[in-house]
This record gives structure tokens, C-alpha cells and sequence, in this order.
């Protein structure tokens, strides 16, 4: 008797075990490829079923929905990214999702233009809102917090991936830029900069202008020493990319003797010196080539007129004027006047 209640035990405790497996411990996701799940701070219990059922078996999102219930899910909603993979057992995702373990994700901080495009791309890659990162971006309580103002908070961001969380912050994103700018400018190269008589802020300011100025790596050395050259000279540093910031309009192909004459701190050909911030978000290359600019004695640059995106350079006016009226002559050919 105690044999056959004994054996009635053991089966029921392994077909317990068995149904246990089958809701709790086998994987949730009826995909074969891992998904990710965001939850928002919009989100509540419902909305957060009608995700995970999208990919979800069954019987594990019935799984799921009672261990939501006996274990207060829906009081205790933590918003993240979730990569979902397909192995992932209904427990093991409930666990995750109740603790919040979020994983990180690569944002890319892009050599943007303006401020506004550069909250528009990171928006879209974190939860952050777009209006209000711009508004910290332009607020110079914020600007001056981590060391710059309005004009030169841009030089603070060194394009490159970061691995970070969906729900990070404005503060806590801005702080984790300032930690990459202090880990980029470090101790050489800092040195450098102030070989060059120039502060970090600067070193950005000129390097935005190398960015505009050519997209040929070969050649931003060059044209860095051509601008540094121009800087020891006191020259004008006559900068097409500086107009066309000040005008804020970028889709200008020629520069029009008109649009020189434009009154702003930033038109390098009414104004000496550099601009009063960058011109744009400068590649992490370009602050390296300012940094370890190449030594010559060129003072003019001019397009070259096979539009190859590379430049002609000078160390005399007359050698410039020659270089320029092959380019003028090839811009006209092209019926390109503006």
C-alpha cells in the first residue's frame, strides 16, 4: 500500500515537474531570431502583453501573465531595451524584465552640423526627446556646467559608437560625453594643442573647418598646416565652409563675392582668427590631423577642378589665382552658380 502511494507521488511530483518545465522553463519566443523589446514610460501592463504576444508563445504568455500576477508586474513596470534571445525561458524573461536588466546599445555620435541634427540622431537611437536635449544643448547654464557655452558645446562631442542604455538621461548622456571628451583630449594630446599655442576648444574649432573643407584623409594635414600657416600670419583665414555656416545655409555649391561680405563672428572672410566655435561636430580624425599637422609652407587651397574632392595647393597668390580660374572655368561649364 505505502509502495503504491509512495509510486502515485513520484508521478504526480514528475508530472508536476513536467508542467512546470513546459510553462516556466522552456523558451518563451516562438521566433527564430532574437528580438528586442522596449518598454517606454508610456507603457502599463497591457501594452507590455500586447508586445511579448507578438512573438510569444501561448501557453508561456499565459506563463508569464501569472507570474506578473503573483508577483506584482504590473506595480513594478521598469522601462529599457530588452534583447530578447530565443533561447530565453518565460522565467528567465519575467526575472529580467522585473529587474530591469536592459542591455546597452551602440549609439553613434555623428559628425553633425548642427546642434539640432545632432539631438534629431541621438533621439532616434535613445528615448531621450530630441526638443529636449537641444534645449540643454543651447541652455548656457548646461553649456557652461560642463565647460563651454553655446557656441562651443559642440567641440565637447567626439564622433565615435558608445555603448550605452535606451533610457539614459539628458544629464546623465551629457555627463557621459564630457567623460569621453576628458578620455579623448588626454595628457599627449593636450601637449600638442598647446604646442600649437591653441586650447582643445580651438583645436575643434579648426578641425570642424577641416571637416568641411575635404572628405580625402590624405589631405587634412595639409590642409590643417595650411590653416595653422594662415593663424602665425595673421591672415584672414578666408574659410568657404565659415560662410556658408554663417549663413546656415549648406547646400551652397559656389561661394558668391556677395556672401562674403556676410556680417558674422563666423565669416573667417570678414573676421581674423577662428571662428567662435566649431563649424560642426569634427571627426576624431580631423582633431588628430590639426594636432600632427603637416609642416609646409602653403597659405592657399583652392578645388580641384576635376570635382574630386581633393584640393590644389599654394604658397603664392598668383599660383592660387591660377589654381582658382581653372575651377571657376569648371564650375561654369557645369552651369553651376550657386
Amino acid at each position: 500500500m505505502k509502495k503504491g502511494i509512495i509510486l502515485t507521488l513520484i508521478v504526480l511530483a514528475i508530472a508536476a515537474f513536467g508542467v512546470y518545465y513546459y510553462f516556466m522553463l522552456t523558451p518563451f519566443s516562438k521566433e527564430t531570431e532574437k528580438k528586442v523589446l522596449y518598454i517606454d514610460r508610456d507603457d502599463n501592463i497591457d501594452s507590455v502583453y500586447t508586445k511579448l504576444s507578438q512573438w510569444g508563445k501561448p501557453h508561456a504568455m499565459k506563463a508569464f501573465e501569472t507570474l506578473a500576477s503573483w508577483r506584482d508586474y504590473d506595480g513594478n513596470i521598469v522601462r529599457g531595451r530588452y534583447e530578447l534571445p530565443t533561447d530565453l525561458s518565460t522565467k528567465s524573461l519575467f526575472n529580467k524584465l522585473k529587474r530591469g536588466e536592459q542591455n546597452p546599445l551602440n549609439v553613434p555620435i555623428p559628425s553633425a552640423r548642427t546642434l539640432d541634427k545632432l539631438a534629431v540622431a541621438v533621439s532616434n537611437k535613445l528615448e531621450l526627446d530630441s526638443t529636449e536635449l537641444l534645449n540643454a544643448l543651447t541652455d548656457s547654464a548646461v553649456c557652461q556646467k560642463y565647460g563651454f557655452n553655446k557656441q562651443t558645446i559642440a567641440a565637447m562631442f567626439i564622433p565615435d559608437s558608445y555603448n550605452m542604455y535606451w533610457t539614459v538621461s539628458v544629464e546623465e548622456f551629457l555627463d557621459r560625453m564630457k567623460k569621453e571628451y576628458d578620455r579623448f583630449w588626454n595628457n599627449d594630446r593636450q601637449a600638442k594643442a598647446k604646442a600649437l599655442g591653441l586650447s582643445p576648444v580651438e583645436v575643434s574649432t579648426l578641425a570642424s573647418i577641416v571637416t568641411e573643407e575635404t572628405r580625402a584623409t590624405q589631405e587634412k594635414p595639409t590642409v590643417a598646416g595650411l590653416y595653422l600657416n594662415r593663424l602665425k600670419k595673421g591672415m584672414l583665414l578666408q574659410s568657404d565652409p565659415t560662410v556658408k555656416f554663417a549663413l546656415q545655409d549648406f547646400g551652397i555649391r559656389r561661394i558668391l563675392n556677395r556672401m562674403l561680405s556676410t556680417d558674422s563672428p563666423y565669416n573667417t572672410y570678414k573676421y581674423e582668427g577662428l571662428p567662435p566655435g566649431p563649424i560642426r561636430i569634427p571627426l576624431a580624425e580631423d582633431l588628430d590631423a590639426v594636432l600632427n599637422y603637416e609642416h609646409h609652407d602653403y597659405i592657399y587651397m583652392c578645388a580641384k577642378e576635376d570635382f574630386s574632392g581633393t584640393h590644389n595647393f599654394a604658397r603664392t597668390s598668383a599660383e592660387h589665382q591660377a589654381n582658382a580660374q581653372r575651377y571657376h572655368q569648371a564650375l561654369n561649364a557645369r552651369g553651376i552658380k550657386k
